[in-house]
């Protein structure tokens, strides 16, 4: 897909789970999404990612899998930049730090995701790089 392709159906997927409280229909059907808004690295734009994750009790995960490609996907970049985020989920929004995992705490989360979502084994396979795994911490409002 190219990267308009791919902007082009993110869009769509971004305002059909807006438009339906958080479900999505055709291949990510049931599967858990949220949007992410990060804001750019390089430019300070604003950038939302519809992304897969896992909740564990209170806490929420997501992962820079990009499919199992050599690189990390854009969204990791920025959010290593600016760590401050906004997450959507279903029809709830709020403002959450993004939290890098290391170590043994991240293959334990990772080694779970696998046990929920067998696919995402794949994508671990397909690169040399370790998947990274992030924590969406929900900041207190004031």
């Amino acid at each position: 897909m190219t990267e308009l392709n791919m902007n082009d159906w993110n869009q769509q997927i971004i305002e059909e789970f807006r438009i339906h409280g958080g479900k999505v229909k055709g291949a990510f059907e049931g599967v858990p999404l949220l949007l992410l808004t990060t804001t750019g690295a390089k430019s300070g734009q604003k950038r939302i990612n519809p992304l897969t994750y896992f909740r564990d009790g209170e806490r929420l995960f997501i992962f820079a899998t990009k499919g199992g490609a050599p690189t990390n996907p854009g969204w990791y970049y920025n959010m290593l930049a600016h760590p401050h985020v906004t997450v959507e989920l279903g029809t709830e929004q709020f403002e959450a730090t993004a939290v890098l995992l290391a170590g043994e705490e991240r293959d334990k989360v990772y080694a779970r995701e696998v046990q929920i979502h067998p696919g995402a084994a794949d994508y671990e396979k397909k690169t040399t790089r370790k998947i990274p795994v992030v924590e969406l911490v929900r900041r207190q409002s004031a």
